[in-house]
């Protein structure tokens, strides 16, 4: 199977008016800002395998413009794989907490498309062996 399509972020001057004219717009559950990650906000479309982000702009220059994200098994060979193939890494790995980690590049053309890498899900602690009861005599 092919690298799924599982995020998009809208980056923007005014997150306030952006989340108004989405929320009238589509069907979108958009959370509240999230001042740890930067006053990020997670929109839920309604699906398992996709969502989205509402988020105030990151650098100076940037435009208002979606981001699309493509899910990959590692961001560093992926983004390595794309500088080979010409493209130029914008961000070249980082990571979102224990949720996984991202990289954005520009292709040969111009058009920027972000990298998803998901984290690992915990480990859950062994089970420590039933202490067997001592037989009465």
């Amino acid at each position: 199977m092919g690298n799924a399509f599982v995020h998009c972020e809208l980056s923007a001057d005014d997150v306030g008016a952006a989340r108004k004219f989405y929320g009238k717009v589509f069907d979108w559950k958009i959370g509240p800002a999230d001042p740890k990650m930067g006053d990020y906000a997670m929109i839920d479309v309604g699906s398992k395998t996709s969502g989205g982000g509402l988020t105030k702009k990151m650098m100076p220059g940037q435009p208002t413009a979606w981001l699309t994200y493509v899910e990959v098994a590692s961001v560093k060979k992926t983004m390595a794989k794309a500088q080979k193939a010409g493209a130029k890494a914008l961000l070249a790995f980082q990571e979102i907490g224990e949720m996984g980690a991202i990289g954005v590049f520009t292709d040969p053309q111009g058009a920027t498309l972000g990298v998803w890498e998901k984290g690992k899900p915990a480990r859950k602690p062994a089970k420590k062996p039933a202490k067997k009861k001592a037989k009465k005599k």
